[in-house]
């Protein structure tokens, strides 16, 4: 009966077409094309759209694979990974990959690409697994380096890349890229030696028209095994002098080539012209060495997109390997930029093209992943997508392949609003056994006019499975009345890090004439996870109060995300709006700025801060200084991919030489690489003495387990580089991280001494660590009094929270910890303090359920330990072995999830 009731509402309403207007695609994460509410006079002129309603505000579907249950999907593939062949151990990380995308951290997805290139023994794996860490750090960004250049590891290495074979040990050393080569051999003084011994030597010569190449037969018989049988079998060319080979194809100045070969074995003293036909007649003979010579010596001339596309073509005809893998390496390194050369995209989308890449093996899963990653990245709706998604489902062999490329073509032809075709991929992918594309079936069914059918789909996921957030967030679109609040609501609950639900409720104030408080809803998820969609929604508010000034501090914001981000449903660019905004506020002074970014990054205001910077920069761009600055605020804010960008951009603007490095290290410290980051440091330092330079160092150092040596070489670093002249947000930083590491080491006093001395100088965080040193001395009031004087001055407060609860008693402790998960659910110390306190309290279930509810949307290492402890204690080994396998595919050399593993393997070996 129930759903005879919601039909005949569905009947009743009107399903709302898009306007003409929405033709124009939009990007992905953008509010969604819609109707509008009106306006105050002086806002209506900054908001040409007017204000968004709720009524055709959605939700984008996720492109990648997204399991139902992380926990079990994570476990089954550290099951797997442990006990695969090594062969198979590269795609099974790329699949590791896939699954985990959705939980967002770069570094995790990074260290799966790296283990995939560590496994890798083919040189195609190879040469796109290299190019795709590459592309990752994007160091096509970098002014004065090229596709070709390397980074000094075995890694990315474009060499290594085209040796196959696998060294899993090795893969993380330096490559012989920085060694000098051996001196070259004059060639022409040795084809002047090669020439004079002709006559004295030669007993068989090769006409090719009037011209005689003289050669050794026995050198000649021994290219190949054609060559042996015509020169010294039973054919007539065994008993002649001179053999014809006008005939044959190849030149005169080739075949002296050929004898020079025979004689030298080295092809690199010849053009590339001469080594063609010399690959060619390789070919044609049978000279396996020959053509590895050719093959090899070509592929090392690929040097740019333009040898590439000219040596493609012939490497595919001759079946040159390495060549052609060559070839591939330079437009994959090339990436972006080769999804614009209508060239490069025909080797990849046209279909005889991949038929021959694919006889060759150089057509794969592995390469139409990367590229249709990096298409969809640049363009979702682009016909390039498309082009290199349908090669990606051609190549896919397992099933979680078919169901990944066959999710993404619905995906896009979702955002190119082809609806049909987005349903028939969606279907397809459910089918392969993906049951989040579910929710694409039910989007592409709304937008063809069926409301109550995707209704009826997600009500029908929600009851056959454990629900998890996004289902209630899907059926929410298609409900009406109260149920749509309802599971809106029931959405945050269960998962309150999705964006839609908090966006809906503030739009849906909005229509209530409740600004003020869409503002507070929205709010709530800008305390937490930073998306340019939200600050955008949020901008719109404050022009609808006129408050012009916050507005432009989120559109500056914004613009730190995304610099290129067009506003209003892509109709004005960020940029106008912010000079439209200009003009309705007082503009700041450069003096203004730094005044205003003092006491905003004090007050641990990290939004304001980015506007701030954002000004700052539009005055002046070629501020390395600044863009380093807006790159820790984004680090900060867990902006990881917009950081980095900000970090190559100081690289690319900085005049100086020693700043290069400093940045430079920075870089190769956040992608892992601590011993060149050093490296980096020690040259700036060399150049120049500079605070960042031994910041630099301090902090790489610092970031392993320090022993008592190593603490006292951060600690001299330190203050060398609070002796180097810097600003004092800086040496507040640096005067905290002092006080840190005299906290590990003991040295509570001079702990003391260093927090004060940053807090005089404004560095707000510095009260953190002064609690820990009252704490230390069992002053426990004093701490809880310091940690309430950073609540009270800090912008976000999350972490204050946090830390408090450790110098309270149990009842206040909760207290703060529930607003610590109120203001910041991502933060994973509150759940698992109030499970601990659940259990010593006896109450299993419940101290299950609240780590449970947290690992549902974020299956975090640390929860998932202590869950797996929980359920070891309570007997069920099972459950606890399950949840150590989901902990280990996160971080395998995790020592007490290890540890806890290995005891639950021992006692279920036991009881068999």
């Amino acid at each position: 009966m129930h759903g005879f009731k919601l039909l005949d509402r569905f009947k009743s309403t009107q399903v709302h077409a898009l306007s003409p207007q929405d033709s124009n695609p939009c990007s992905r994460g953008k509010l969604s094309k819609c109707k509008f509410t009106n306006t105050g006079s002086v806002a209506q002129a900054l908001l040409p759209c007017g204000l968004p309603t709720t009524e055709l505000l959605e939700p984008s579907i996720d492109s990648y694979l997204k399991p139902i249950d992380y926990v079990e999907s994570l476990a089954e593939i550290y099951r797997r990974l442990n006990t695969c062949s090594q062969t198979d151990k590269s795609l099974l990380c790329i699949e590791q990959f896939s699954i985990l995308r959705g939980l967002g951290d770069p570094k995790l997805l990074r260290r799966c690409l790296c283990a995939a290139r560590q496994y890798a023994i083919d040189v195609h794996s190879k040469v796109v697994l290299s190019a795709w860490l590459r592309f990752e750090r994007r160091e096509d960004e970098f002014i004065g380096v090229s596709s070709k250049d390397c980074s000094g590891y075995i890694l990315e290495c474009p060499m290594a890349a085209l040796v196959s074979g696998c060294d899993p040990n090795s893969i993380y050393d330096h490559c012989q890229c920085g060694q000098d080569n051996l001196e070259a051999v004059d060639n022409q003084i040795l084809m002047g030696n090669e020439g004079s011994s002709l006559e004295e030597d030669s007993d068989v010569s090769f006409c090719i028209g009037d011209e005689l190449v003289h050669c050794v037969r026995f050198k000649i018989a021994s290219l190949s095994s054609p060559f042996k049988a015509m020169l010294y079998g039973s054919f007539v060319e065994s008993r002649r002098d001179k053999i014809d080979f006008s005939k044959i194809g190849i030149s005169v100045k080739g075949m002296r080539a050929v004898q020079v070969y025979s004689r030298t074995g080295r092809v690199d003293l010849f053009c590339p012209e001469i080594v063609l036909e010399l690959l060619s007649f390789a070919n044609r003979f049978c000279c396996e060495e020959l053509k590895c010579a050719c093959d090899a010596h070509l592929a090392s001339l690929v040097c740019g997109t333009e040898d590439a596309l000219i040596l493609i073509d012939h490497g595919l005809e001759e079946r040159a390997n390495l060549l052609v893998a060559s070839c591939l390496q330079v437009f994959l390194r090339e990436l972006p930029n080769s999804l614009y050369n209508h060239k490069v995209m025909s080797v990849f989308c046209n279909s005889e093209a991949r038929e021959r890449l694919a006889m060759l093996g150089h057509a794969s899963f592995l390469l139409y992943y990367f590229l249709s990653q990096v298409a969809m990245e640049e363009n979702m709706a682009s016909n390039a997508a498309v082009m290199l998604l349908e090669g990606l489902e051609e190549f896919a062999t397992e099933k979680w392949q078919k169901a990944l490329a066959l999710h993404q073509l619905g995906c896009v032809m979702l955002e190119r609003k082809e609806y049909k075709g987005a349903q028939f991929y969606f279907e397809a992918a459910v089918e392969a056994g993906h049951v989040y594309s579910l929710a694409g079936v039910a989007r592409t069914k709304y937008k063809q006019g069926q409301q109550y059918s995707a209704f009826r789909l997600m009500n029908s996921l929600i009851f056959k499975h454990k629900p998890v957030g996004w289902m209630y967030q899907e059926r929410s679109l298609y409900g009406v009345g109260q149920e749509k609040i309802m599971d809106m609501n029931t959405a945050t609950e269960l998962d309150p890090t999705l964006s839609f639900p908090y966006k809906f409720r503030a739009v849906m104030k909005v229509e209530e004439k409740q600004i003020r408080a869409a503002i507070t809803e929205i709010d709530k998820i800008i305390g937490f996870k930073l998306s340019p969609d939200c600050l955008e929604l949020r901008a719109w508010f404050f022009i609808a109060l006129e408050d012009f000034e916050s507005a432009l501090r989120d559109i500056r914001a914004l613009l730190t995300l995304e610099p290129k981000y067009m506003m209003f449903h892509g109709r004005v660019s960020g940029d106008h709006l912010v000079e439209l905004l200009s003009h309705r506020i007082r503009l700041w002074s450069l003096a203004d700025c730094w005044m205003q970014l003092y006491e905003r990054w004090s007050s641990v205001d990290d939004i304001g801060s980015l506007a701030v910077l954002h000004q700052m920069l539009s005055n002046d761009p070629a501020k390395s200084l600044l863009w380093f600055r807006q790159s820790l605020l984004l680090l900060r804010l867990n902006c990881q991919k917009a950081a980095m960008r900000c970090l190559r951009l100081a690289r690319n603007h900085t005049s100086s030489v020693h700043e290069r490095l400093i940045y430079e290290g920075w870089l190769l410290f956040d992608s892992g690489h601590r011993e060149e980051a050093l490296s980096r440091a020690e040259k700036s330092i060399s150049i120049q003495r500079s605070f960042e330079a031994f910041f630099l160092m301090a902090y790489t150092l610092a970031d392993t387990n320090l022993d008592p040596e190593s603490s006292s070489t951060v600690i001299q670093l330190l203050e060398e580089a609070l002796r180097c002249p810097s600003d004092g947000l800086r040496k507040g930083q640096a005067l905290n991280n002092l006080g840190s590491i005299y906290v590990d080491c003991g040295k509570l006093d001079q702990a003391a001494d260093c927090y004060m001395n940053a807090l005089n100088i404004k560095h707000t965080r510095a009260h953190q660590g002064l609690a820990r040193v009252y704490h230390l001395k069992n002053q426990r009031k004093a701490a809880f009094d310091e940690m309430t004087k950073l609540i009270e001055k800090a912008h976000s407060s999350a972490s204050a929270y946090e830390k408090r609860s450790e110098y309270c008693d149990r009842e206040k402790a909760k207290d703060d910890l529930n607003m610590a998960t109120q203001l910041d659910p991502l933060r994973t110390y509150p759940y698992r303090y109030r499970a601990a306190v659940l259990m010593d309290d006896q109450k299993e279930t419940e101290a299950l359920e609240e780590l449970t509810k947290a690992i549902a949307f974020k299956p975090e290492l640390q929860m998932l330990h202590l869950r797996a402890a929980f359920y070891e204690s309570m007997g069920d080994k099972t459950s606890a072995r399950q949840d150590c396998e989901a902990a280990l595919c996160l971080d395998q050399n995790h020592t007490d999830t290890l540890n806890l593993y290995n005891r639950t393997q021992d006692q279920a070996t036991r009881s068999i």
